[in-house]
């Protein structure tokens, strides 16, 4: 949890629940089935030697620079709005660009279902909006900002119209 964070803490209240913290209320929402994205068919991800800095097989590298890009391919493919700059701004505010960020303190990691990934995403959240044909794993860098886009698309318009917790 960055520093940040703790300074745009704020009480939210949503569905009768009271919750606190950045990416807590909104992910709380459960969507229809109906509004999660078509299939996906993702490129592959063939890694060489060192995986953090090396680019894949077909031009993505193994860092944010790269899951950013493949996630975008894969939004503008399915007609997912969202930029990268748009995409960026929320996974620093979110994890510091910390695949494996996980939030253990707030109302949603209590009841059982702790955010995680890039962006944030709950479990369920994830489950709904996650889009076929990425990693059905919710710390997966292309799958949880690709779920979490998808998610924002359906509840903001864009992930570009995210500016605080959603």
């Amino acid at each position: 949890m960055t520093r940040t964070r703790f300074s745009r803490l704020r009480t939210l209240a949503l569905t009768g629940i009271a919750t606190t913290g950045a990416a807590t209320a909104a992910l709380t929402l459960m969507p229809t089935a109906a509004q999660a994205a078509e299939p996906v068919h993702t490129k592959s991800t063939a890694v060489t030697s060192d995986s953090r800095t090396t680019p894949k097989a077909h031009g993505y590298a193994n860092n944010l620079d790269g899951w950013i890009k493949q996630s975008l391919d894969i939004m503008k493919s399915k007609g997912i709005p969202g930029s990268y700059d748009g995409l960026k701004r929320n996974i620093m505010r979110e994890s510091s660009g910390n695949p494996n960020a996980q939030n253990n303190w707030d109302v949603n990691a209590k009841n059982g279902i702790p955010s995680k990934g890039l962006l944030q995403v709950i479990d369920p959240t994830f489950n709904a909006y996650h889009v076929s044909g990425t990693a059905h794993s919710v710390t997966d860098p292309v799958a949880n900002i690709t779920a979490a886009a998808n998610y924002a698309a359906h509840r903001y318009g864009s992930i570009d119209n995210v500016n605080s917790a959603y």
